[in-house]
C-alpha cells in the first residue's frame, strides 16, 4: 500500500495572493515570526521586486524557484549507532526535506545577515543562490562534503 501524497496541512496551504505559488507561500510561512503573515509576505514581496529590478532574464518567481532548487541537498549525514560506536551515515533526502533544509537555510542565512533591512538581504541571498553561490548554498556544500567524507559508512544505512 502506497503513502498518502498529501497531508491534510499540505491540502490546507493556499497559494499566495500575488504569485499564486504554493512554493512562496510555504516560504512565507517559513519566515514568518511571531504568526504576522503580512509582515512576512511584505519582506517576501520586497524582496522579489528587487529580484526583478535586477535580474531582466527571468521572472522573480522563476528565481526564487530556482534558488530554492539549487539549495536543496541531495544527500545528507545521520548518526547511527552501531556496536557502542556513532557513526555519520550518509543518506539520500526525500523531496519534501529536501525543500524544507533548503527554506530554513536560505532563511537563516538572510537572519544571520545583520545591518541592512530583511527584504534587500532577501533579495541578495535568493539572487545568490540563483546563481549557485551565498550562504545557503555554503551550507548546502558543506552538508554533501561531509557526506562524501563518511561514504565509507555508506554500509551501515540499512
Amino acid at each position: 500500500m502506497g503513502r498518502k501524497k498529501f497531508t491534510y496541512a499540505q491540502k490546507q496551504l493556499q497559494p499566495d495572493p500575488k504569485y499564486h505559488s504554493r512554493l512562496l507561500a510555504k516560504f512565507v510561512n517559513v519566515i514568518m515570526w511571531d504568526g504576522k503573515k503580512y509582515a512576512a509576505q511584505r519582506i517576501m514581496y520586497d524582496a522579489l521586486d528587487i529580484v526583478e529590478k535586477k535580474i531582466k532574464d527571468a521572472s522573480p518567481l522563476e528565481v526564487f524557484e530556482k534558488a530554492v532548487e539549487n539549495v536543496k541537498p541531495r544527500i545528507e549525514v545521520r548518526s547511527k549507532r552501531v556496536g557502542g560506536a556513532n557513526y555519520q551515515v550518509p543518506t539520500p533526502v526525500n523531496s519534501k526535506r529536501q525543500t524544507s533544509l533548503a527554506m530554513r537555510w536560505i532563511r537563516d542565512a538572510v537572519r544571520a545577515g545583520k545591518g541592512r533591512a530583511t527584504a534587500p538581504r532577501m533579495a541578495d541571498e535568493l539572487m545568490a543562490a540563483y546563481r549557485g553561490e551565498g550562504t545557503a548554498m555554503n551550507t548546502r556544500e558543506n552538508v554533501h562534503r561531509m557526506a562524501d567524507a563518511n561514504k565509507a559508512f555508506a554500509h551501515f544505512a540499512w
